[in-house]
């Protein structure tokens, strides 16, 4: 039976801050000796409190197991509040996420894996990784990011494995979107709409042994090069999809696989010109100019002749 989409934008996220027992205590009357009904009362609720301070709770549509907190195909349009603190596994892929609140991982510094994949995501908020600074595996492909920039893994230093890839609106990286991952090691950037990769975005990553980067619309011009050239040199420490990576343009490498190219095909990127070709150019210049004035002097020579012999037969008939 199908459910209607459910919304959880209207629920309050979960303060980091829990009840203490000996608050629960505090606010208990004490009129003298403890009464065993009293007692009984203080009993509960202090295990309540305990409860509360595992970090147990679990949301409405989720299932949490083991530190496991799996919310996937719930066709979500915001994301749970309220989740078990200690968890180090949370799932929120195949909802219809559009945005995650700033601060939303705050209380989770547990946290391993995240797995935001085929949701509707166009960017993350900043500094939202800043506590998670144990967070090793981040799933964001099949969404909707536009951009990388350049705080989007602040303080993330353990992650191992980022998923960027099927972004079909993902045009920029910006070339420090990855600093400071220096345990990254595996990266998928393939099937987005990158045309341009700054070689500033990868050669800070040193444990970097997976790169996905195909099924991009690569612009293989002067600019691509640097980034081609160290490629080439990592090619074999790094495992990349070198089959599926080809180039868009120009027209004369259109189709050439990326890895095709030496540094022939960059050839007329490095020419450069003498004083004599200056001088050449010049003269060149100055001789079309000359003949231009020229032409333009002897095509008007040339209309005015014409004007006059028409002039002087249309004399001679009258």
């Amino acid at each position: 039976m199908d459910t209607a989409p459910v919304p959880m934008g209207s629920l309050q996220h979960c303060p980091c801050q829990l009840p203490k027992m000996g608050d629960a205590w505090s606010q208990l009357p004490w009129p003298g000796p403890p009464h065993p009904a009293l007692l009984l009362v203080s009993l509960l609720l202090a295990a309540g409190v305990m409860h509360s301070d595992a970090g147990t709770s679990c949301p409405v549509l989720c299932t949490c197991h083991n530190q496991v907190v799996d919310c996937s195909s719930q066709r979500l349009f915001s994301v749970p509040p309220d989740l078990p603190m200690d968890m180090r596994n949370l799932s929120l892929a195949h909802n219809r996420i559009t945005a995650l609140p700033p601060g939303y991982l705050t209380c989770y510094m547990e946290l391993r894996v995240l797995d935001l994949r085929n949701n509707s995501l166009i960017g993350l908020p900043p500094g939202l990784f800043l506590h998670a600074k144990r967070l090793a595996h981040l799933d964001l492909s099949y969404n909707n990011l536009s951009h990388v920039p350049a705080d989007m893994f602040q303080e993330a230093h353990g992650l191992v494995h980022i998923d960027l890839s099927h972004n079909p609106w993902l045009r920029r990286v910006h070339p420090q979107a990855f600093q400071g991952l220096m345990q990254l090691r595996d990266l998928d950037l393939s099937y987005g709409g990158l045309a341009f990769l700054s070689l500033e975005a990868l050669e800070g990553l040193p444990g970097l042994v997976t790169l996905q980067i195909g099924g991009n619309p690569w612009v293989c011009g002067c600019t691509m090069e640097p980034l081609l050239k160290w490629l080439r040199n990592r090619i074999q420490r790094c495992t990349s999809d070198s089959q599926l990576a080809e180039c868009r343009g120009p027209p004369e490498v259109e189709g050439a696989p990326l890895f095709s190219l030496t540094e022939e095909s960059f050839k007329a990127c490095h020419l450069t010109l003498t004083l004599d070709d200056y001088l050449f150019i010049a003269f060149v210049g100055f001789v079309v100019s000359i003949a231009s004035v020229a032409t333009n002097f002897l095509l008007g020579i040339t209309a005015n002749c014409c004007h006059r012999w028409s002039k002087a037969s249309e004399e001679e008939e009258i």
